[in-house]
């Protein structure tokens, strides 16, 4: 693993919200698995507290629309009422994946602190139509520990983006999830080919360590 120094690196916790993670919301009325996506909650809890106690910046993205769902691409309408869950439509958990309804709020496990950023975004990449990496340069962050759901989709899109960025990039295992173990696999397989194309990978137990030696 490569060196970490906390104050040039960030936590992302990317779209750990109620529409993905909580009964009623969007991946739960898309027939998704909520409890695999649920799973890394527990690492995702030890690596902010030490994160937190480490000084590291902290980020946490949502995935979301305007309520006039003008920054909606047709594509993706139609490829989410095939699913099942139409965006924009009424659930237990307010209008799915619309910005400012409950649904669309990160989860009570992971809620951010004062002064944690948190990034909306419209699409699958945190970089896309977003002040991510102002936020990053800014800060002078350089390393990027990576965490979230869903590892195929979100997470492999911000992932691939960042190392383009030129940011180094640790995805963190089981600190990740799909509702398709076999997908979840898959993508965590692809970061370490050719040397680790996509950076590294490792579980939260040995990033926890590396933390504690660098403090």
């Amino acid at each position: 693993m490569l060196p970490l120094l906390p104050s040039r690196t960030a936590l992302l916790l990317i779209d750990m919200q109620r529409d993905f993670c909580a009964p009623g919301g969007y991946a739960d009325q898309a027939g998704l698995d909520i409890q695999c996506l649920r799973a890394p909650i527990p690492a995702q809890q030890r690596l902010l507290a030490a994160a937190r106690a480490a000084g590291m910046l902290v980020v946490h993205t949502r995935e979301g629309h305007r309520s006039d769902l003008s920054d909606l691409p047709e594509w993706k309408r139609i490829r989410a009422e095939r699913s099942g869950a139409p965006i924009g439509a009424a659930g237990p958990l307010g209008r799915l994946l619309v910005r400012g309804e409950y649904g669309h709020d990160l989860i009570d496990e992971l809620q951010p602190q004062v002064g944690e950023p948190v990034i909306d975004k419209p699409g699958y990449c945190a970089f896309a139509a977003t002040d991510l990496e102002l936020i990053l340069r800014t800060r002078g962050i350089d390393s990027l520990i990576i965490t979230g759901v869903t590892t195929e989709v979100c997470v492999s899109s911000t992932l691939r983006s960042a190392i383009d960025r030129g940011f180094n990039c640790l995805t963190v295992s089981d600190a990740c999830a799909s509702a398709h173990p076999e997908l979840h696999a898959a993508a965590l397989a692809m970061i370490n080919v050719e040397g680790g194309i996509f950076g590294e990978v490792c579980d939260s137990a040995a990033l926890l360590s590396a933390l504690r030696e660098a403090a």
